[in-house]
């Protein structure tokens, strides 16, 4: 019997008697929060964890009991990734490729948050060239290195459901610049990617999903001030319908759960080119309420994934 998970669920409880010997995964993050916690859980049962993270000194500290809960084989090694920065990302990419060393899971894990108006190295804004486009170009180049049946898992949020892209004005060029409006937008993108990465790559075997870890306190909340965290929890509170049960946090561990669920225990089918949370395939949903669950229609339109593949190549100056 199939044994069902759901929001409390962890990331060892998803993989308990999961062998994952010689199996090879890039975790994008690695240096905090659900980044750490998912190399660790894929390495205790066996994977060879690749850790990309912008600054490699913390990531090595922060990933000591990765190393020391690795067994069966499990491993993990370092590769350095500024995903606000196009070079640092080809960079990446060209050295995981010359390695020509195949991947049977990718999760994109990496992100930031709410962050003030700024823009990456490339003129983007922050969080779109970081949490999208970072992202786009460092999977499309390394999307040779998949292995038939290999998955992407892209970490996207409920925070999707606060806006869709904006593909005429994605820099906030001439909208004024909400914070959490800009996080929505790049978290819908990172749903939108993964519905068109799978539908061309599925002819190979390789799939696509994109995943809400749940509300979890992490280093993504670092660009909030305690006034406007405690701020987010009050509206999460106030937004809950009068019949719901109480909202509540998910610890790390749970927060990974979803990612090695959508990318090691789900079927490929039922994954593929879907949203999940709470290590199940999200309804749609049409509600305002941000933490009700589901998703909504517009980040898993088709034809809206491949307008948003062509503004990304446009931008980047790239085609795939």
């Amino acid at each position: 019997m199939t044994k069902t998970f759901g929001a409390q669920s962890t990331t060892d409880e998803v993989l308990e008697g999961v062998d994952l010997s010689g199996r090879r995964v890039l975790v994008t993050g690695v240096s905090a929060g659900l980044g750490v916690e998912t190399a660790r859980a894929l390495a205790a049962r066996g994977a060879h964890v690749v850790g990309a993270a912008r600054d490699l000194d913390k990531a090595r500290r922060a990933t000591e009991t990765v190393r020391a809960q690795a067994a069966n084989g499990g491993s993990l090694e370092f590769v350095e990734l500024d995903l606000a920065s196009l070079a640092s990302v080809r960079a990446c990419a060209d050295a995981l490729v010359a390695a020509g060393e195949p991947f049977d899971l990718v999760i994109a894990n990496a992100g930031v948050m709410a962050t003030p108006f700024g823009k990456t190295t490339d003129g983007f804004e922050t969080q779109f060239g970081t949490n999208h486009l970072g992202h786009f170009v460092l999977i499309n180049r390394i999307a040779p290195l998949f292995r038939p049946g290999g998955r992407l898992v892209n970490l996207s949020s409920a925070g999707h459901r606060r806006a869709n892209v904006d593909l005429d004005d994605p820099g906030f060029e001439r909208t004024e610049y909400q914070p959490f409006t800009a996080y929505g937008r790049s978290k819908t993108a990172n749903v939108l990617f993964a519905v068109e990465f799978d539908r061309r790559h599925r002819d190979r075997a390789i799939r696509a999903t994109a995943v809400h870890p749940g509300v979890i306190t992490t280093e993504l909340s670092r660009h909030l001030s305690p006034q406007a965290l405690q701020a987010l929890r009050d509206q999460i509170a106030s937004s809950r319908p009068q019949d719901a049960p109480a909202f509540a946090w998910k610890s790390i561990p749970q927060g990974a759960a979803t990612s090695v669920w959508a990318g090691v225990k789900a079927a490929a089918d039922d994954v593929g080119g879907r949203y999940c949370e709470d290590c199940h395939v999200a309804e749609l949903v049409g509600v305002d309420d941000i933490m009700a669950g589901g998703v909504r229609a517009y980040a898993l339109d088709p034809e809206h994934a491949k307008a948003l593949w062509a503004k990304s190549e446009e931008m980047v100056g790239e085609r795939f």
